[in-house]
């Protein structure tokens, strides 16, 4: 008898390496998530659970305060929604020229800081006289379109157009045609987007906190007003509690219509469905287009606002970021906290993408699909649990292991490590499973370990998400504000969270450099994306962003 593992199968052998690399990978992506996210936050909820909760529960300003929440959520979702529908028609089905450049024109906002989201719509509603709930409503519309537009449109290119022709040629309408052919296939699609724009809505911060004016808050805005100013802690963490019930509840219904999206995707190849518009398509055609007017007005708004001042077109603002600002507002240059915000971004990325790349591993190899769903709803998570809570976490929690991680520079990243991983996640993740499993089985058998399988059949394929993923990654991190906000020193403040002293203090010159660091954010995002959208090809009617 063959002793020790010589007498196995090369099979054998490559599923029980496959099993242990999963299990080491799993080990990795857990024990970061329990570190810096798990403790850190049950911490915080902790301190809410000694009597906070009843209080803050029998409050009638509370359930006013999630009304409000929920109201301006599912508001902004039907924005999102009634924007985001024309676009992804388009995107899916028409054949027009500059295709690529309207892609990267309706993810730019999505992926602009919301602090700068909330500053530009505060430029075009006119200051601070444009306090508004539409206000705020639009601008989380308008951050969010992208979601609807990507998500349903990926799903939209794979259905084949001939089923709709069919019920158009046997006398239904265009619009019944759409009603009962196409709109039951978008179905998962749908919900999928839908779960994770209210999410996104529902957790808005830089943009109820700019737009809001103290007069309209949300529970995100509210946990952040009990901890830093009224350090009322019980109270923060009793409303952490209620937000995280609605986070679950959004992750849980987005995971299920992920799923039946995912399988809509494997049912269905991939063929090329857009043509010229026809007819009533023009409408359409001419509805995406004022939407996407609609999406640069802010934009454009923004960076005039930047060359405006007192005495005409100037360019002051800009020249200001090489000081401190109005009576010394910072305590280091707008460069500099420009420059912090390139170190922090980066080191956020690749740990984002080590986190990301190894979850996604496990992700696809866990053979038991409901283990895998439930560990892709906690991985996404930290998108929707209050950054305030994670970064004030930290402070309470961090100091008990080795070194005080409270004064690392790593601290910041690790926070928006966090937040970039499920998005990392969710770009990456789709594409890996796209890749057929026979391409592994074969390359397993021909003896390759778990690890050499990935990067002989997996990095080939997926490297176009991952570049696409790093990228994407970088600029959420650099435009990263509510757990940054709070972590990051006076002396080391990274750009956004400079622009939210400057909006803070009084002060023309103050406002002047808020707009045009704002106006560079937006810049340097606008490039960003469609270096993104160049490198990733025909991915990106896969994942979701």
């Amino acid at each position: 008898m063959a002793r020790g593992g010589a007498g196995l199968t090369a099979p054998a052998r490559a599923g029980s390496g496959h099993r242990t690399a999963v299990g080491v990978a799993a080990a990795v992506v857990l024990g970061f998530l329990g570190l810096f996210f798990a403790w850190p936050v049950a911490a915080i909820l902790g301190l809410g659970a000694g009597g906070g909760v009843t209080g803050v529960l029998a409050d009638p300003a509370t359930w006013r305060l999630v009304a409000f929440t929920l109201g301006q959520a599912a508001g902004s979702t039907l924005l999102a929604l009634l924007a985001g529908m024309p676009l992804a028609y388009v995107l899916a089905r028409v054949a027009i020229p500059g295709k690529a450049v309207l892609r990267a024109m309706i993810m730019v906002p999505f992926v602009l800081p919301t602090l700068v989201v909330g500053m530009a719509f505060r430029a075009l509603l006119g200051g601070a006289d444009g306090v508004s709930v539409l206000g705020i409503m639009l601008a989380n519309g308008f951050f969010n379109v992208a979601v609807v537009a990507r998500t349903v449109g990926g799903l939209w290119t794979h259905l084949d157009r001939r089923v709709e022709d069919t019920a158009r040629s046997l006398g239904a309408s265009r619009l019944r045609a759409f009603t009962s052919v196409t709109l039951p296939a978008l179905l998962p699609a749908l919900g999928s987007a839908l779960a994770v724009v209210f999410l996104f809505c529902s957790t808005s911060f830089g943009v109820v906190l700019v737009l809001g004016g103290g007069q309209y808050r949300t529970l995100e805005t509210e946990i952040y007003l009990r901890t830093v100013q009224l350090l009322d802690l019980r109270g923060a963490a009793a409303l952490s509690l209620l937000q995280l019930a609605a986070v679950v509840a959004s992750l849980v219904i987005a995971a299920l219509a992920r799923r039946r999206r995912e399988t809509a995707l494997r049912l269905r190849k991939a063929e090329e469905t857009a043509r010229p518009p026809q007819g009533g398509e023009w409408w359409v055609v001419g509805a995406a287009g004022v939407v996407v007017a609609a999406l640069a007005t802010p934009v454009v708004s923004l960076l005039l606002r930047s060359v405006s001042t007192r005495d005409g077109w100037s360019l002051a603002g800009y020249r200001a970021l090489a000081g401190t600002g109005e009576r010394g507002t910072l305590q280091v240059s707008g460069i500099d906290a420009a420059l912090n915000s390139v170190r922090t971004a980066a080191d956020a990325t690749w740990l984002s993408l080590l986190i990301g790349l190894l979850a996604s591993f496990v992700l696809i190899g866990v053979q038991r699909r409901t283990t895998a769903e439930v560990l892709d709803t906690v991985l996404m998570l930290p998108l929707g649990v209050s950054a305030v809570t994670v970064g004030f976490g930290y402070l309470v929690t961090l100091d008990a292991l080795p070194g005080d991680l409270r004064t690392s520079p790593l601290l910041v990243p690790f926070a928006q490590a966090l937040v970039v991983t499920p998005l990392v996640i969710r770009m990456v993740l789709p594409v890996l499973r796209s890749i057929d499993t026979r391409l592994r089985q074969a390359a397993a058998t021909l003896g390759a370990n778990p690890w050499r399988v990935r990067w002989e059949i997996d990095v080939p394929l997926a490297a176009r998400a991952v570049v696409a993923a790093a990228g994407f990654g970088f600029v959420v991190a650099l435009g990263e504000f509510g757990a940054t906000s709070f972590l990051a020193r006076p002396d080391t403040p990274t750009l956004p969270v400079a622009i939210g002293r400057l909006v803070s203090r009084p002060g023309e010159l103050n406002s002047q450099m808020a707009y045009a660091a704002c106006a560079l954010l937006m810049i340097v995002t606008i490039v960003a994306v469609i270096a993104i959208e160049r490198v990733r090809g025909r991915t990106e009617s896969v994942g979701e962003f």
